[in-house]
């Protein structure tokens, strides 16, 4: 055959599998979309053109068992198990032409086409113009990976702009193994039209089909085409219901307003309280993004609340959020996230996205990350949202403004070890003092009342240095010297805890001067002696830990206001710690000694145990968590005796999916059960369940007379193929009821995802909106979802 004809063939052969493709492309415009606005469309995406390519320099290969050129006709004729290989596309016919005078390229019997992205289409006849501006394909079906599939009678290409389905069909789901029987969701629709200038998908007489019934239908609907990222549109509605606001519907609605800007209005239906009103504002910059939201409305029936109570008294109630994250330079990021609203409960209320919790944050920060340094500077305020009106618990909040980190590593070997340094600034305010008056509300002249916050002022300036290096003996001991030393500068501008009212007084000796100073130094060392046992079929670690940590006492102990360092759990995770305080503003004093060991157990068979166990003692000089303090943190710690008490964690897992982990605190005399959690977990293909068990001992100085026993449950058991049933329940015993219960049902295929729950619980320290919720999820894969109520929370 001629040169001529032989660049004839390849050209015709390379339109062919082109034009194929671009078949493929644009006719699956309706999926990819679903998938795009199931995200909600996010900022800054832009739109493109469609376009067919293939890799510089591909090579085509041809494979038939004839291939004619007839001159006469100019028709190019492969037939008989004709392949076809070009540029990563892989296409296979019984039979291909192409006439050089018309300009049309035909495929016929079973075409199988096979792209680079691995979508493949199929038909039995495809007919289509060299320069892919017109043509058709019978009997079209496509295959994408992801298992989504489309197919149509007929496909049509029109002028080069337009693509057009007769009898279109869509759905997500594998096809049944029963012949003739439909999936269990499928979109039809008579037209669908896909236009390349407008970038639009229209589908007209379109039916959303359940288990072969049609359950929806729609004339006509026009939505962006495949390339288009985003566009302006109603969203996916959601109900909710709930015992105070009654049922509710939620309809967003998506704004583009540039390719940096876009917005989300959405408005909510209440039977019981009217409309409520929301609004998103979102803008994107160069080094960062800012969101705006504002939420309000004028209840209808404010009576529907629990009497007395910030919900029940407010009528017209609203919300302003704004929220940044800039990137400075690679190192430096800057941000904020401040809400204000027009009483203390609103957004928890109504459940609005990520601003309902219990205690919301307002913060502002500047933070830097370097190799061997890291800087964070914060402001915080405290939104507690309640229902009481008086906003008291928000008003014994500190105001943090601000707080200040920064950590430092020299690169460089000091003696050869490693020298660090910790500085730390805070400067917090309070309107309104945080006390427990103890002697009066438990009755007990021997406890001490609790001062959680003082108001007024209060700035700490701390710097602490550390030096440590690492030894290893030839007997294979791991001996690790420490120095340590630091110093604090103090403002005080805080009340007397004597004045806070007439029923309060306090023991220690607060200092009331208008600052002070304190120290600390520390030498220590840790002596650690890893022993490794091999045995058939496991290996084990075993390491005996003992420190010392010789140090003065406490400087000004019990005298100055303690804000970041009242939240503390002795247990085996801080055993081993140098200072086990929680914050800045307590220093373990004092000589201690803390003795332990570690164990790691790995088994051929699958099987892993870990241990720790130990006991810290006080060895000389005063014992800080003995010391009397404004919040008696070290009360009842179970470190306020000269030896404390035993604490031990164990965990394993096992092959059979059977976990089990315990934290345990036991009495230095006796050995008896303080403080504790026991969890245990078993979980294959079809069960999944976990087990726990708490138990705190009464801790009269916390305002707990009576020991706290509680235990939580979850399950979810797999009945059948795609059906799960699944439940929790939270029990307390000692006052023998159920805090917290619910129950639900979720089906689960490869298209599908329903699930409906039931929640009920007990909120003893906050007037919520409702104590129970119903919750319901639908998800039709790539199309998107339907809601009722608060689903995550319903889920467990």
């Amino acid at each position: 055959m001629a040169a001529g004809n032989r660049k004839s063939i390849c050209n015709f052969v390379a339109a062919l599998v082109m034009g194929a493709a671009a078949y493929a492309f644009v006719m699956s415009p309706v999926v990819v979309y679903a998938q795009d606005t199931n995200s909600n469309a996010g900022v800054g995406a832009a739109t493109s053109p469609i376009k067919v390519k293939v890799p510089d320099g591909s090579k085509l290969i041809l494979s038939s068992n004839e291939l004619v050129y007839n001159k006469d006709t100019q028709v190019v004729t492969a037939s008989g198990a004709v392949q076809i290989n070009y540029g990563g596309y892989r296409m296979v016919a019984q039979r291909v032409e192409y006439n050089q005078k018309t300009g049309r390229m035909m495929a016929l019997g079973n075409i199988e086409l096979i792209g680079p992205d691995g979508n493949r289409m199929y038909g039995d006849k495809m007919d289509v113009t060299d320069n892919f501006s017109d043509g058709f394909v019978n009997a079209l079906r496509l295959e994408m990976p992801d298992n989504t599939r489309l197919a149509a009678e007929k496909g049509e290409r029109v002028g080069g702009t337009q693509m057009i389905l007769t009898k279109g069909v869509y759905t997500a789901c594998l096809p049944c193994s029963e012949e003739g029987k439909a999936p269990l969701w499928q979109v039809k629709a008579q037209r669908v039209v896909q236009n390349g200038v407008t970038h639009t998908v229209r589908l007209e007489h379109a039916k959303f089909e359940l288990f072969g019934q049609p359950i929806a239908y729609v004339p006509w609907i026009e939505v962006p085409d495949n390339t288009v990222k985003r566009k302006s549109g109603f969203l996916f509605p959601s109900m909710s219901i709930s015992q105070n606001l009654g049922f509710g519907v939620k309809v967003p609605y998506y704004y583009v307003i540039s390719p940096s800007m876009d917005a989300t209005i959405t408005a909510t239906g209440y039977t019981s309280q009217g409309l409520l009103l929301e609004g998103e504002f979102r803008q994107r910059f160069e080094n960062g993004t800012h969101i705006l939201r504002v939420a309000g409305i004028d209840q209808m029936k404010p009576e529907e609340f629990t009497a007395g109570t910030s919900d029940a008294e407010a009528k017209t109630r609203g919300m302003i959020n704004s929220k940044a994250d800039f990137k400075i330079n690679p190192r430096w990021t800057f941000g904020w996230d401040v809400m204000v609203q027009s009483d203390n409960n609103f957004s928890r209320t109504y459940g609005l996205d990520g601003l309902d919790q219990s205690t919301h944050t307002n913060d502002v920060y500047l933070t830097g990350i370097g190799k061997r340094n890291y800087f964070d500077a914060r402001a915080f305020y405290y939104d507690e949202q309640d229902a009481t009106t008086s906003s008291a618990a928000e008003k014994q909040q500190a105001i943090v403004y601000p707080s200040i980190d920064y950590h430092y590593v020299d690169p460089k070997s000091v003696y050869g070890g490693e020298l660090s340094a910790n500085v730390n600034f805070t400067h917090i305010s309070r309107r309104e003092a945080s006390a427990l008056d103890n002697v009066a509300s438990l009755g007990s002249a021997d406890l001490n009342d609790r001062f959680l916050g003082l108001e007024g002022s209060d700035t700490r300036f701390t710097t602490e240095l550390q030096w440590q290096r690492t030894f290893t003996t030839d007997q294979g001991l791991v001996l690790t010297p420490l120095l340590a030393a630091r110093g604090d500068v103090l403002g005080l501008n805080m009340d007397n805890p004597n004045t806070v009212g007439p029923s309060f007084s306090y023991s220690g000796n607060y200092d009331d001067s208008d600052y002070a100073t304190r120290g600390m130094l520390t030498a220590g060392l840790e002596a650690k002696y890893p022993l490794l046992f091999s045995a058939p079929g496991s290996t084990h670690v075993f390491e005996p830990i003992a420190q010392i940590y010789v140090r003065p006492d406490e400087q000004l102990a019990g005298q100055l206001p303690n804000e970041d360092a009242q939240s503390f759990v002795f247990d085996a995770a801080n055993l081993f710690d140098r200072d086990k305080f929680s914050g800045y503003d307590r220093i373990e004093g004092g000589t201690r000694a803390n003795v332990g060991w570690r164990y790691t157990g790995t088994f051929d068979s699958g099987y892993q145990l870990q241990s720790i166990f130990g006991q810290s003692f006080q060895l000389a000089g005063r014992n800080s968590f003995a010391t009397d303090d404004l919040v008696g943190v070290g009360a009842e710690s179970g470190l306020e005796t000269t030896r404390s008490d035993y604490v031990s964690s164990v965990g394993l897992t096992t092959p059979q999916g059977i976990s089990l982990s315990t934290s345990y605190r036991f009495d230095e005399k006796d050995f008896a059960f303080r403080r504790g959690d026991t969890s245990v977990g078993y979980a294959n293909s079809d069960f999944q369940t976990q087990l726990t068990y708490t138990h705190i001992e009464a801790q009269p100085q916390y305002g707990f007379t009576t020991d706290q026993d509680e235990i939580q449950t979850r399950a979810q058991i797999k009945f059948k193929d795609y059906w799960s049933v699944f439940g929790t329940v939270s029990y307390d015993l000692n006052d023998n009821q159920v805090t917290r219960q619910g129950v639900g049902l979720s089906y689960e295929d490869e298209c599908t995802i329903f699930s409906i729950s039931f929640l009920n619980k007990k909120d003893s320290t906050n007037e919520t909106a409702s104590d129970w919720s119903v919750g319901a999820r639908l998800t039709f894969r790539t199309l998107g979802d339907v809601n009722l109520g608060n689903v995550q929370e319903s889920t467990f």
